[in-house]
């Protein structure tokens, strides 16, 4: 259990992930949410140092910061989805979205009230990592998601081939006047006279 300063760090870190989680789905510009999901991943980092996770920390920077959150910003860019019209019709689902969040509500007021009354909680917990002295958590962690969870490890792998087919595909869209494309058969099949034109300038004199 984290306390003192720890414990002080993790809470502002945790506020500030909440808070910037909120900022994603409330911000209007899409450019803005997904930088607020940069924040919550960078705090959400610290969290996982916090708890001596610091493989999973790591990895959160590199993959979802440097690569993952980038690669959003560059699809919304790309898209240039008219989210205005898209938001017109988001009050037909608020009914299913408030009994979403009243159930996950729900849930987290459970939890809290069994961590704090001593409600079915077992009689012994066992450590969720081995001592680091013995095996460290990134050798831990390579055994149980690759023996136990190998199945759910490829699954997420497909799901990501697809959600990159389906980026491709959706910015692959008809073509519109003002936009320019390339043609790699054109630029393939060019000869150096095509491209190249031999001016003799006589001297003193302009082209």
């Amino acid at each position: 259990m984290i306390t003192g300063l720890g414990a002080a760090f993790f809470y502002l870190f945790a506020f500030v992930a909440v808070a910037s989680a909120f900022m994603v789905i409330a911000a209007r510009n899409p450019v803005h949410s997904v930088l607020y999901l940069i924040l919550t991943f960078f705090n959400a980092a610290a969290l996982f140092l916090l708890t001596g996770a610091e493989f999973l920390s790591m990895i959160l920077l590199v993959v979802y910061i440097g690569a993952v959150a980038v690669l959003f910003l560059f699809v919304v860019m790309m898209l240039d989805v008219d989210f205005a019209s898209m938001k017109r019709g988001a009050l037909e689902y608020a009914p299913i979205g408030a009994i979403v969040g009243v159930v996950l509500g729900a849930e987290l007021v459970l939890v809290l009230a069994a961590s704090a009354f001593d409600l079915g909680r077992p009689a012994t917990t066992s450590l969720p990592m081995p001592d680091p002295a013995v095996r460290h958590n990134t050798a831990a962690l390579g055994d149980i998601l690759y023996t136990d969870y190998v199945f759910f490890f490829q699954i997420a792998g497909i799901v990501l081939l697809v959600a990159m087919i389906g980026a491709i595909v959706l910015t692959l869209r008809p073509q519109r006047p003002h936009v320019k494309r390339q043609n790699m058969a054109a630029q393939v099949a060019r000869k150096p006279a095509d491209a190249i034109e031999v001016v003799d300038v006589d001297t003193g004199k302009g082209i």
